[in-house]
């Protein structure tokens, strides 16, 4: 029947799943570890958001099977994240501007 998969295909796709829960779960543990860390607004923010950008990564390549997936549908999922990388890029660059203002005014 077409389809059908050996017993070690499906054992070498289990191990595939329990590496990348594995590693989710490590990630998961970081990022409560760096929220002990006493950092300002800025780093904090571009640490969780990386951290968040490769656990996303491993569910949609692994778990939505992306990963074997055409090259198109690959392009369009990068420049979509090239995309929102951007615009936390002017999200940051708005937020010191605006940090900067605040402690110009303070001081003056």
């Amino acid at each position: 029947m077409a389809g059908e998969m050996t017993i070690e295909e499906v054992k070498k796709h289990v191990r595939v799943y329990l590496y990348v829960f594995g590693a989710l779960l490590a990630l998961t543990l970081v990022t409560v570890a760096v929220s002990r860390f006493d950092v300002s607004i800025g780093p904090a923010l571009v640490i969780a958001l990386v951290i968040a950008l490769v656990k996303g990564a491993l569910v949609a390549m692994y778990f939505m099977h992306l990963i074997s997936e055409k090259q198109v549908i690959m392009w369009v999922l990068l420049s979509a994240a090239a995309f929102l990388l951007c615009m936390f890029a002017l999200f940051i660059s708005a937020l010191v501007d605006q940090e900067q203002v605040a402690l110009l005014m303070h001081v003056a």
